[in-house]
């Protein structure tokens, strides 16, 4: 009988138990202010959404120019975003329809095509990168090829504005050299991004497959015909 009341009043005892004066029975669970602010500084959630547009689009502009100025930096391969590739690549695409070559017969670039061949490429190029020990990511290499293709793009814009005057000889020369000068820039802008993440003696095995990547875009503006 009286196990039982015992049980039913487990803590029972405890009403005799005193606790010393000294012991702080009270605590702080409040958050630093010096955390909360650093929270904020990379929290975007109340950011306003021009704010947060304007700023991507500051971000995509910088890395356009560490293009036009390739350099040994590493600001395009951390903050790597695919914004800037998707538009060269739909701008591309664009300028490359309305051609002579857009028949069935010709079998010319549509589209979807260009799409395929810059995406397709630049996995291949990436997963080729990876297997001989490369040490960035697979979407920094992405971002890197994709948003070396603006020179070449603009060779393109460039290559429409020559074909308004003719397609005659002095305009095939003008076009071969635009596009010459920008397979040139970027092949090396690539390579200058990069050089330093893969091993000394296997840089010439990357180098050759992003060679023959915008040689074959490069290609493709120059025979382009409207």
């Amino acid at each position: 009988m009286a196990a039982a009341e015992d049980a039913s009043r487990p803590f029972a005892g405890l009403s005799d138990v005193s606790i010393s004066e000294d012991i702080p029975v009270e605590g702080d669970i409040s958050v630093p202010l010096g955390s909360s602010r650093r929270d904020d500084e990379f929290s975007t959630l109340d950011e306003p959404v021009k704010e947060t547009i304007l700023r991507d689009l500051r971000a995509v502009g910088n890395k356009f120019i560490h293009v036009l100025y390739p350099k040994r930096s590493s600001s395009l391969l951390r903050d790597w975003d695919l914004w800037g590739p998707l538009l060269l690549c739909v701008t591309l695409a664009l300028l490359l329809q309305g051609g002579a070559a857009d028949s069935d017969d010709q079998g010319g670039p549509q589209f979807a095509e260009v799409f395929v061949i810059v995406w397709f490429g630049s996995i291949i190029i990436t997963l080729n990168s990876k297997l001989l020990g490369g040490t960035i990511s697979f979407f920094q290499s992405l971002c890197v090829l994709g948003y070396c293709i603006m020179p070449l793009t603009v060779a393109m814009a460039v290559c429409r504005v020559v074909l308004l005057s003719g397609s005659g000889t002095v305009s095939f020369a003008v076009r071969l050299a635009v596009v010459t000068a920008s397979f040139g820039w970027s092949t090396f802008a690539s390579t200058a991004f990069l050089a330093d993440s893969q091993p000394p003696n296997r840089k010439a095995l990357v180098v050759y497959p992003v060679f023959l990547f915008y040689f074959v875009i490069g290609w493709m503006i120059l025979t382009f015909s409207p």
